[in-house]
């Protein structure tokens, strides 16, 4: 057994940031296009741009910058505040999986590994 966490952040009542878009940021951090990005991820692009979208109306700020295609091809970088947005989320969900590893050890250190019985 071993603690699994999911960290989504919410603006009022809506949920904006997860693991979902956090990933979808950080392949557009490695490719250079919400395109390929989403590609990569096996989604639509339409479905990434809205996901994008709707994180920017729910924040109040763009979290990414984009150009359209051309002699060089398009493409997309993150914001400043997209960047620290993307940083912050990283650091607190790594922040929050050793505290749920130490703690689970603290709680769980006298239960058994496995809920089922050995065969």
């Amino acid at each position: 057994m071993r603690p699994v966490l999911s960290v989504r952040l919410f603006c009022d009542n809506e949920k904006s940031f997860g693991p979902g878009i956090a990933e979808l940021l950080r392949r557009v951090r490695e490719k250079g296009s919400l395109r390929a990005a989403a590609a990569s991820m096996n989604m639509a692009y339409s479905k990434a741009w809205r996901i994008a979208h709707e994180m920017e109306q729910a924040l109040g700020y763009p979290i990414l910058v984009s150009t359209t295609g051309g002699k060089n091809g398009g493409g997309a970088i993150l914001t400043d505040e997209g960047e620290a947005l993307f940083s912050a989320y990283q650091a607190y969900v790594n922040a929050l999986q050793a505290d749920a590893e130490r703690l689970f050890q603290e709680y769980f250190a006298q239960c058994p590994s496995s809920p089922f019985p050995r065969r």
